[in-house]
């Protein structure tokens, strides 16, 4: 079990119900009291039931109270107080929105660390050099990021195509079928033209895999294989941000695996694509 437990809670407090929150909200504010609190003293302090305070222990997938306990004390040992995301207030000045900004996009990229699956990217490199072809569909703030995947599979010499229209997304995903490999992004999991085209592959027996932030969203259950982001929504600034800096980042992660994966072959072919590219440079 990961230490972090502050790192955990970040990842599921959008899961959390409204009494789990206020066990979250107290554990994440007084660490140095959870550790020596009992089971009840804990759920008392919180204003819970017992059985909330456990509810909320599974959500971060611990099944005993002790070893959470223990968990808590490690982390405090190396840092005390901190918050779950520092928020934007009204009256802040031009640097203490860089500062709180950068922070809470360090955080949420050190919580990719916990939640990101090795196992899911190695499958999802190993289906992207088996298929025939990939196709990767996002719409709105996610059509960028799912275009940077084609690109970049493009420079590795990898058959690949991007759409974001709901109507291309249809017609492209008709053409698909077991030898094909459709990889879909969507920060929410629910967006329904996303849903909609990978209903369509798995209709057609192509395998799909998911790019998302919520591992029981439609599309996370939907597809084959599921790339976990995460992120925190605060108030003034969007997590589709911190959810697409997450995503590149994912991207970035996936490109070097294929590279490696593909030998000299493979960077040979990122060679070609830089010296075309440097043909249209002065």
């Amino acid at each position: 079990m990961d230490a972090d437990v502050m790192g955990k809670i970040r990842i599921r407090y959008k899961s959390l119900s409204a009494s789990q929150k206020q066990v979250a909200d107290y554990v994440v504010k007084h660490p140095e009291k959870v550790m020596l609190l009992s089971l009840a003293d804990l759920a008392a302090a919180c204003r819970a039931s017992e059985p909330t305070v456990m509810r909320f222990l599974h959500k971060l997938g611990y099944q005993s109270y002790q070893v959470f306990r223990v968990n808590v004390a490690q982390k405090t040992a190396r840092h005390t107080g901190e918050s779950l995301y520092d928020d934007v207030n009204p009256g802040d000045d031009s640097r203490q929105i860089m500062r709180k900004v950068i922070s809470s996009t360090k955080t949420s990229l050190d919580d990719l660390a916990t939640v990101l699956s090795p196992d899911a990217l190695e499958e999802t490199a190993g289906r992207i050099l088996s298929a025939r072809t990939v196709t990767v569909i996002g719409v709105g703030a996610t059509h960028a990021i799912a275009f940077d995947l084609a690109h970049k599979l493009l420079k590795l010499g990898i058959m690949a195509q991007c759409y974001n229209d709901p109507h291309l997304i249809n017609i492209g995903v008709g053409g698909l079928d077991a030898a094909s490999l459709l990889i879909a992004f969507s920060h929410s999991g629910e967006s329904r033209e996303i849903l909609d085209g990978v209903a369509m592959a798995k209709k057609r027996g192509c395998p799909v895999a998911a790019v998302c932030s919520f591992p029981n969203s439609s599309l996370a259950k939907a597809a084959d294989i599921t790339i976990l982001s995460s992120s925190h929504e605060t108030t003034y600034r969007s997590d589709a941000l911190t959810s697409r800096i997450l995503q590149l980042c994912i991207i970035d992660i996936l490109y070097i695996r294929l590279a490696l994966l593909g030998g000299d072959d493979m960077l040979a072919r990122i060679q070609d694509s830089r010296l075309a590219v440097a043909k249209n440079k002065t």
